[in-house]
């Protein structure tokens, strides 16, 4: 799995929204955190498309997140924003053939895509506003 620069804007701008109530504007967004708006744009476009956040036109308009922060996962947003979490030249990694003496990396693949999935997946909003990560992640990060 690659973290884009797309990606990273998408969950900035989602924890920027899990952090305060109501509809804000994409400048502010873009703004809170430091990113340029026009690269935020799609980013927020792919997320409402997947029905992670609502936008509205106007004067007052903005985007919102149509769902509680804690129901919202890191893996939702990759997925929206970029498709599958972990794929193996375009392709998931149970799909690829591996023979010979690179078989075991079959392996290797699956098992990556099942500790990505376990962190990505058990990371909300909430977790990130609140700073409590789950153990997933805790319990990987290195002492000190």
């Amino acid at each position: 799995m690659r973290l884009t620069g797309r990606i990273d804007y998408a969950i900035r701008a989602a924890v920027e929204l899990a952090a305060r109530e109501g509809t804000v504007p994409l400048e502010e967004l873009a703004q809170a955190q430091h990113l340029p708006t026009e690269y935020v744009r799609p980013a927020m476009r792919d997320l409402r498309r997947a029905g992670i956040v609502t936008s509205r036109r106007g004067h007052d308009g903005g985007y919102a997140l149509s769902r509680d922060p804690a129901a919202v996962s890191l893996a939702d947003i990759i997925r929206a924003v970029d498709g599958p979490l972990t794929e193996v030249r375009g392709e998931r990694p149970d799909n690829v053939a591996y023979v010979g003496a690179a078989t075991p990396l079959r392996d290797v693949w699956l098992a990556l895509r099942a500790n990505e999935r376990l962190i990505l997946e058990s990371v909300s909003l909430a977790d990130i506003v609140t700073g409590d990560l789950p153990d997933s992640v805790t319990g990987v990060l290195p002492a000190g």
